[in-house]
């Protein structure tokens, strides 16, 4: 079976909440940048009956994006703000549930939903009156998984001073490195205990413009962040232009894992591959194996890179400036790859792959 990848953003907003522009406008600068499709979640609204296709402006491209939507939703009575949830595929609005992140969830897999714990881990900014909003329910259960890297919250935890704030915020790629430690910890914590906890990656876009000295700038729109973290999934037929199938097919990627979180700044992430031979079949990310008398585990990526290859959140392999990485498991754990590059002088994280489960 021929397998296809699809590329995607999975949060972002427009007007209906706290962005700038409406979803028209978003899914040319997602053309531009070369997304299939995108994932609109505009704060506690779920907006239905926005135009699904839209096709580049060059007459020569045959190339379209999907534009679906979603929801974030939170408690807005909270202070500090947390606990912010991302939700797709509900086909309802669910925003009066945020009072309790538990019956949140349970009523999003009532309607066959998803739902991603949007920036589990924050950092707060002083310079810019920006208070943390981590996920701090972390007794809750039946998730579909987490938001491993969101560009925006990275680039807030890097504004530790005015000269800093100037730095990134014209050149944010001298300091977007990869996802937060302690998300990548906490990820590893849960799968290791046997749950399947998918990960993401995404920008949060809003496009908001900033005013300063009779100036004004937006200093991260929508089609720069659309070409640095993004989600890729990997699905078993190509989208056709039928909004239903089309949906299905990547929600069901979703659900299942079949995905990875690349930073295509640095380098194009499209090609990624990491799979699992075993005596039962073959396995791809998100999919659970047999250990057998052993599971053979290949890597692939574009370009030459620093692989790791790791289970249950240690690593267990290294390869140094190369393309490819195989390995022979036999213990049963959570088994994931992560690439590093490096990029404006700097190691950066660049794939981070959703785990492959040795049973």
């Amino acid at each position: 079976m021929a397998l296809v990848e699809v590329s995607g953003n999975l949060h972002m907003h427009t007007p209906y909440s706290d962005g700038e522009w409406y979803h028209a406008d978003i899914a040319k600068a997602a053309l531009k940048a070369g997304l299939d499709f995108i994932i609109v979640t505009d704060h506690n609204i779920w907006v239905d009956g926005v135009t699904p296709y839209h096709t580049s402006e060059d007459a020569r491209s045959e190339r379209r994006v999907l534009v679906m939507t979603g929801e974030e939703i939170h408690d807005q009575t909270l202070h500090p703000q947390s606990n912010h949830l991302l939700v797709f595929n509900a086909r309802r609005e669910l925003a009066a549930m945020a009072r309790d992140p538990q019956t949140l969830i349970d009523g999003v897999n009532a309607a066959g939903g998803l739902s991603f714990l949007a920036h589990p881990f924050d950092s707060t900014a002083p310079l810019v009156d920006y208070e943390p909003i981590h996920w701090r329910r972390w007794d809750v259960n039946g998730f579909t998984g987490i938001e491993l890297w969101n560009y925006m919250s990275e680039f807030v935890g890097l504004v530790t001073s005015p000269s800093a704030g100037i730095k990134y915020a014209t050149n944010p790629e001298l300091g977007i490195k990869g996802p937060y430690a302690e998300t990548l910890k906490k990820w590893d914590e849960l799968t290791a205990a046997g749950q399947r906890i998918v990960a993401t990656g995404n920008s949060d876009a809003h496009g908001t413009t900033h005013k300063k000295w009779g100036r004004s700038a937006v200093l991260f729109p929508y089609e720069m962040l659309f070409g640095a973290v993004n989600t890729h999934l990997i699905l078993p037929e190509e989208l056709n232009g039928g909004y239903a199938h089309d949906c299905a097919l990547i929600y069901e990627a979703l659900r299942d894992g079949h995905c990875f979180v690349g930073y295509d700044a640095p380098a194009p992430t499209r090609g990624f591959r990491f799979s699992a031979q075993g005596e039962k079949g073959l396995a791809i990310m998100g999919d659970e194996i047999s250990a057998g008398a052993g599971v053979t585990l290949q890597v692939s990526v574009p370009s030459k890179a620093e692989i790791n290859l790791l289970r249950n959140g240690k690593i267990i392999l290294k390869k140094e400036a190369d393309t490819h990485l195989m390995q022979v498991a036999r213990e049963p754990g959570a088994y994931r790859v992560e690439a590093y590059t490096i990029f404006k002088g700097r190691r950066r994280g660049w794939i981070f792959s959703n785990p492959i489960y040795i049973r």
